[in-house]
């Protein structure tokens, strides 16, 4: 726990997923309201399989005493083409990247300091992974507060806004992998 809240985060368990899910079906369907979709969020439905049961993958919680409040989780893999520009998907395409996905926080847990923690106890994984070489991720940039938390622990790699506020309006970043004491022998 942090010592400014009262927030726990961690590497998920089996107990956590229902409560994860939840996290993440409200995401969908509150903050870019499209809902579910089998296309883009098979993980969702198979988390254990998606994260805990997969070699270098994981999946991230911020718990509030019982309660799942926050996610992000990590897959060996990266975008794909399309619906991302060709260049970006051969750029990060292999095992050797890390895209973080689902880095979720409930509205009411918001503005506490909770995706940054998910996100570093993310990146401090991938640094202790073996085998990863670049950390990945897009945004809608339609999401209140993503673009401006994004620009404060990444870089942009591009920026593919099309303009149609319809449509999705992602930028791409790159988090560069810290090299962690006696790891670096490992990759």
């Amino acid at each position: 726990m942090n010592k400014h809240h009262p927030y726990e985060v961690r590497l998920a368990t089996h107990a956590d997923l229902p409560g994860a899910r939840s996290v993440m079906l409200d995401t969908f369907y509150r903050e870019f309201g499209h809902g579910y979709r089998p296309q883009w969020h098979t993980d969702v439905i198979d988390l254990a399989g998606a994260y805990l049961d997969t070699p270098k993958h994981a999946l991230f919680v911020a718990v509030d005493g019982d309660e799942v409040v926050g996610t992000t989780a990590v897959r060996a893999q990266g975008p794909a083409s399309p619906p991302h520009p060709a260049w970006i998907a051969e750029r990060y395409s292999g095992d050797r990247t890390a895209q973080l996905f689902r880095v979720y926080v409930r509205a009411e847990h918001r503005r506490r300091g909770l995706a940054r923690e998910l996100v570093d106890a993310a990146v401090r994984f991938i640094a202790e992974t073996p085998g990863y070489e670049q950390i990945y991720l897009h945004t809608d940039t339609r999401v209140a507060g993503a673009e401006a938390f994004w620009r404060s622990v990444a870089v942009e790699v591009c920026d593919a806004r099309d303009g149609d506020p319809d449509r999705h309006q992602t930028v791409h970043f790159e988090i560069p992998v810290p090299v962690l004491a006696g790891a670096g022998e490992a990759r």
